[in-house]
């Protein structure tokens, strides 16, 4: 159950907050530890989380979220940003779920198979649904961590690629993307660049965890 503070901002009259709750904690048990569970203090950023993936058109209006958008998930290491990333797909239908892939694990691809991961990851990413191409929507989890590598000789950011080539597509036809990241603002433009951390916010709402917010791991 929300706290008394945050009564007033998780209210829906399309989302039961409190089953959604308890399916979390329950499937978090079950998947990620058996000691999961959601603090009081993150229940807002799970509504707002909530609004986006159920469509909650009122309360998307409220906080100010675009749900044509996709989501960037900010905060400390350990916060509990893939963790909901990762259960909240248990709440999707098979269509509107997405695919989180580490952007390690892709650096990795990247030196093995080279400059077509990036396509495998943009313009490529699309899967057959009713009958039609769809374009697959994924999460890239811990957006920042991978770092530049040298691919015969030749340095590549491999995620600003595949994040710009997205963009294109975000356009065109209407590719999602989501993302985890412990970065700030101005970390993303450094790792990235001003027109990556540019597109970012044009293809993304941002939900961020408390700067404060404490381990969860701990």
């Amino acid at each position: 159950m929300a706290n008394r503070s945050d009564s007033e901002e998780i209210r829906s009259n399309i989302i039961q907050f409190d089953k959604c709750l308890e399916f979390l904690e329950k499937a978090g048990k079950e998947y990620i530890s058996s000691k999961f569970r959601i603090c009081r203090e993150d229940h807002l950023i799970l509504f707002k989380l909530l609004i986006y993936f159920y469509r909650d058109e009122v309360n998307a209006k409220r906080h100010s979220i675009d749900l044509h958008k996709g989501i960037l998930i900010t905060g400390p290491v350990g916060c509990g940003k893939t963790s909901l990333m990762t259960l909240l797909r248990f709440m999707l239908s098979p269509k509107e779920q997405y695919i989180i892939k580490s952007t390690r694990d892709i650096t990795l691809e990247f030196i093995q198979d080279g400059y077509t991961v990036i396509n495998k990851y943009s313009k490529a990413a699309f899967q057959q649904t009713s009958g039609e191409l769809s374009p697959k929507s994924y999460c890239f989890d811990d957006l920042g961590v991978e770092s530049n590598i040298k691919y015969y000789g030749n340095e590549t950011n491999v995620m600003a690629e595949i994040l710009l080539s997205r963009y294109d597509m975000f356009i065109s036809r209407h590719m999602l993307t989501h993302a985890t990241t412990n970065l700030s603002a101005s970390e993303i433009e450094s790792c990235y660049g001003n027109r990556v951390r540019s597109r970012l916010r044009e293809m993304m709402n941002v939900i961020a965890f408390d700067k404060e917010a404490k381990d969860k791991r701990v």
